[in-house]
């Protein structure tokens, strides 16, 4: 990913040199310009191909659309070819799957969904892998990370947040529900303004359960790009070792934080969904 953005940046910058040569003053503040420019192409979504709106909605293929694809069609076959036959003991790759799902099932569905949690694993596994698949991917040259776009992210918010709701009215009942966010013993005067701060509470929750994610993951694409921008900006090479180092160890930690922020929003569902069963708690 790093050569592949140094490539792209060195092209940029040097056609544009050519073409701006007669204004030291001018070229810079072009190349801030482009540099910026393309900081916004790389992180931001683009139309690969362009259909016709259905029912008034957008259904273009995009590149973010397509990303989603492969990664969906990547755990449909590797889990189909790993875990398509039962087997006693798991190794290689299998056993490792294995022991994440286990991780995640001890540390979050039992902890925050207790005993009805098993019939959640499906979702919460899925959305920790879909997630996660999607940041990896986002690392590859040429690649992009959905997770970065707002609307993905809330999309899948918003899946937890119907959930959540779903569960918790088929848990108590529409009524029992809604009384869940009044605490007893409350003064009558103060329960409808309590309410609708109960009710704002949720939703910015779950608001800051999608932006978490679109920051984190696009905080570290802009990062490495904005290093690699130092060296056209002070156009010398001298300068290149400190960016180039900044950025490879900034991609190294890209890693980890897509496995973690994986984990975290799938702990937050895990939370807010066991919170919405168990009222009580």
């Amino acid at each position: 990913m790093i050569l592949h953005i140094f490539s792209n940046l060195l092209q940029t910058q040097t056609g544009h040199t050519v073409q701006q040569a007669g204004s030291d003053a001018h070229a810079m503040a072009a190349a801030e310009e482009s540099i910026g420019e393309y900081i916004i192409t790389h992180i931001s979504d683009h139309v690969l191909v362009e259909l016709p709106p259905l029912f008034g909605i957008d259904v273009s293929i995009t590149k973010h659309v397509l990303m989603m694809w492969i990664v969906a069609g990547l755990m449909i076959l590797l889990f189909s070819v790993l875990f398509g036959k039962a087997k006693l003991v798991p190794r290689g790759l299998a056993n490792m799957f294995e022991a994440v799902i286990v991780f995640l099932r001890e540390d979050i569905v039992k902890v925050y969904l207790g005993h009805e949690g098993k019939r959640f694993e499906p979702y919460l596994f899925t959305v920790f892998f879909f997630i996660l698949f999607n940041n990896l991917l986002g690392l590859v040259p040429g690649g992009s990370s959905p997770t970065g776009n707002i609307s993905v992210t809330g999309g899948l918010a918003l899946l937890t947040f119907l959930i959540g709701i779903i569960e918790g009215i088929r848990a108590h009942g529409a009524f029992g529900y809604l009384k869940g966010f009044i605490p007893p013993g409350l003064p009558l005067p103060l329960i409808p303004l309590l309410f609708v701060v109960e009710i704002m509470g949720l939703v910015t929750k779950h608001f800051a359960l999608a932006i978490r994610l679109f920051a984190n993951m696009t905080a570290g694409h802009v990062v490495i790009l904005a290093l690699f921008s130092l060296i056209f900006l002070f156009k010398s090479l001298v300068v290149a070792p400190l960016p180039v180092f900044g950025a490879v160890a900034i991609s190294l930690l890209e890693v980890l934080v897509a496995l973690i922020q994986a984990y975290i929003f799938t702990m937050l569902s895990g939370v807010f969904i066991g919170a919405a069963i168990h009222q009580e708690h």
